[in-house]
């Protein structure tokens, strides 16, 4: 009689073991979001959001990295606090309720960065404020914040931050080392093989699409590969 029990108990799941599918499933959630966020989902190389500020700002590695700071704090603690309140927020009101979310948080980055580093918040301007009616932002606070938890909604608005943040650095990489010569300000290139052009409007057009080119390239050739395998 008390193998049989001890045979019965063995065989019933405890409740970690039966935790333990969900617990690896959520991992693996999670890293498919974050995945898709900085690669797979790019907010924009694949999406093509947030170009306003891409071009704009990104004349030197610092501006691209301050702006790319910047996204990534905005974007992650408004999607925590908008999915906090998903359940509170009325529908007829969501949109104006989530621009006020944004907005605070966007005016506590714009308060540090003239507190601190007064001279990035002059070089950034006018597309600090910005920050709050940038598609990337909106649009995961509409199409995933507001129906998602908490953990899922932090590492969502975490990825499409970094996400954004690798594009304006390696965009302003570019730009500022074949614009200007020179990287954070120290002379790389020679004097006389800078190209003025790309420090310009159109040069941040056309660096931005071999970008584009490069990555749906690289994202094909992986894709036959994978096809082959």
């Amino acid at each position: 009689m008390e193998n049989n029990i001890d045979r019965i108990e063995q065989t019933i799941p405890t409740e970690d073991a039966k935790d333990l599918p969900k617990k690896k499933k959520a991992r693996g959630g999670y890293g498919k979001i974050f995945v898709d966020g900085v690669v797979n989902n790019n907010p924009v190389i694949v999406q093509m959001v947030g170009l306003c500020s891409i071009l704009g700002v990104s004349t030197s590695l610092v501006n691209g990295i301050g702006m790319g700071i910047a996204v990534i704090v905005v974007l992650t603690l408004s999607n925590i606090v908008i999915s906090l309140l998903r359940n509170f927020i009325p529908d007829k009101v969501r949109i104006p309720s989530y621009i006020v979310v944004i907005a605070t948080f966007v005016t506590l980055v714009q308060m540090l960065l003239q507190a601190y580093i007064p001279a990035l918040y002059s070089s950034l301007g006018l597309f600090i404020p910005l920050i709050v009616v940038n598609c990337i932002i909106l649009a995961r606070a509409e199409g995933f914040a507001s129906k998602n938890g908490v953990v899922k909604s932090f590492v969502d608005g975490l990825a499409n931050g970094i996400g954004y943040t690798v594009v304006i650095c390696v965009l302003s990489f570019i730009r500022e080392l074949l614009g200007a010569g020179e990287i954070l300000g120290n002379p790389i290139l020679p004097d006389g093989i800078a190209i003025g052009l790309v420090g310009q409007a159109p040069g941040a057009f056309i660096i931005l699409g071999m970008l584009y080119a490069l990555f749906n390239f690289a994202k094909a050739r992986s894709e036959r590969k994978g096809g082959r395998a």
